[in-house]
C-alpha cells in the first residue's frame, strides 16, 4: 500500500472514530463525563483528556517534518530499532490487546472535573490532526523517523506515529463506551 493510501485510510478512520464520538457522547453531561465505575477505573472525560494530551504531543513533530526542520535524533538513527518499537507500539496499543498499559505520566488525564466541552475539543483535535497527516502525505511518512513524545529513547517511523495514533484513540473510545455501558452509570 502506497504511503499516500495509508494516509488517506487512516484519515478516513480518524473521521469515522470523530463523528462516532460526536453521536455516542456529544450531548453527554458534566456528570456523566466524570463518572466512574471503580475509584481506579478512568470516566469518559479522562479518556478523551488523556487522548487529547497524546494527540497533542505530535503536533509539533508533524510541523517540523512539514516545514523542513525535523532533524533526526540519534536514537533515529539505529537501524531496525524504529522499526521495532512501532509494530510493537500498534499491537500493545490496539483495542485488541488484553495487555494492561500505564500511561506515561505526561499523557495522564486530569483527575479534576472535567468539562463538557471535552468531546468538542477531540473533535477539533482530530481535525487539525488529520490535516496535518494529509499534509505529509508526499513527504513517504514511512521513511521518516521520529522520537516518541512520551519516551525520548523510542523511536519509530511517522507512519506508525500515525497507526499508533488511530489504534490509540480506537482503544479508548472503546474503553468510554465500557463507561457508559456500565451499571450504574447515570442516564
Amino acid at each position: 500500500m502506497s504511503s499516500n493510501t495509508e494516509v488517506s485510510h487512516l484519515v478516513t478512520e480518524m473521521t469515522t472514530i470523530a463523528n462516532n464520538t460526536q453521536l455516542t457522547f456529544g450531548n453527554l453531561t458534566a456528570q456523566q463525563l466524570n463518572w466512574k465505575p471503580s475509584t481506579e477505573g478512568w470516566s469518559i472525560g479522562q479518556c478523551f483528556d488523556h487522548l487529547i494530551a497524546a494527540n497533542t504531543a505530535y503536533i509539533p513533530i508533524i510541523e517540523q517534518v512539514l516545514t523542513g526542520t525535523k532533524e533526526s535524533t540519534s536514537w533515529e538513527k539505529i537501524p531496525l530499532l524504529p522499526n521495532l518499537f512501532g509494530n510493537l507500539l500498534v499491537k500493545y496499543l490496539s483495542p485488541q490487546s488484553t495487555r494492561k498499559l500505564k500511561a506515561p505520566e505526561v499523557f495522564k488525564p486530569s483527575s479534576s472535573s472535567i468539562d463538557e466541552g471535552i468531546i468538542s475539543r477531540f473533535i477539533e483535535l482530530q481535525k487539525q490532526m488529520m490535516l496535518l497527516m494529509k499534509g505529509t502525505e508526499a513527504f513517504n511518512p514511512g521513511q521518516i523517523k521520529i522520537t516518541s513524545p512520551a519516551l525520548r529513547f523510542i523511536t519509530y517511523s511517522l507512519m506508525d506515529a500515525y497507526q499508533i495514533v488511530v489504534v490509540h484513540e480506537k482503544r479508548h473510545v472503546q474503553q468510554a463506551e465500557r463507561v457508559l455501558a456500565a451499571e450504574g452509570f447515570p442516564k
